[in-house]
């Protein structure tokens, strides 16, 4: 769902979400788009959600703001930084290690796991993915790896469901910080 008082945005998004079908008799078609539309009943929920969004936004940024403060003393991880610019939404907490730490992402996801906790690697770049193995790449510096994938080598998505208690998190920085002692 896209809301904006922007009419020329609207009306490009609406464009690329209905497959970017140019106005031809016949399906021409001069950039990349999707078929995106979703149906009057999901729009309806979507619509109905946004009557708590301000609540969500806020526990996110608490469950984002406990992570930190949890793990304050621990110099090996750090949080993704939130920008000086803009308002974030806190959707997801995601943990990135200093590149000396002697955990790993792996041994963090493998704890929480044995504590029944889910977490997640952080998203894989597409330049790393198989369908787009035959794509060039440009990387910042040619030989470098990219930001993305050293996001996606020191990362951890921790757990951000709004739904999470106190307890919840104390837990799940428990179990992380039991690595680091």
């Amino acid at each position: 769902m896209v809301v904006s008082d922007n009419e020329d945005a609207i009306g490009k998004i609406k464009f690329w979400s209905t497959q970017a079908k140019d106005p031809a008799r016949h399906y021409e078609h001069s950039e990349l788009g999707y078929n995106y539309r979703i149906s009057n009943v999901l729009a309806a929920i979507g619509r109905g959600q946004l009557r708590g969004l301000d609540k969500r936004l806020e526990q996110k940024k608490k469950i984002y703001e406990s992570y930190k403060a949890g793990f304050a003393d621990i110099d090996e991880i750090g949080l993704m930084p939130v920008a000086a610019f803009g308002e974030p939404n806190y959707w997801l907490s995601v943990m990135i290690l200093a590149e000396e730490s002697r955990v790993s992402p792996m041994d963090i996801m493998l704890a929480l796991e044995n504590e029944n906790i889910e977490s997640r690697p952080v998203w894989k770049p597409m330049q790393l993915q198989p369908f787009y193995k035959n794509c060039r790449f440009y990387p910042h510096r040619e030989g470098e790896k990219s930001v993305s994938e050293d996001i996606f080598y020191r990362g951890v998505c921790l757990p951000s469901d709004t739904k999470l208690t106190e307890e919840d998190l104390d837990r799940v920085i428990g179990v992380i910080r039991s690595l680091f002692s």
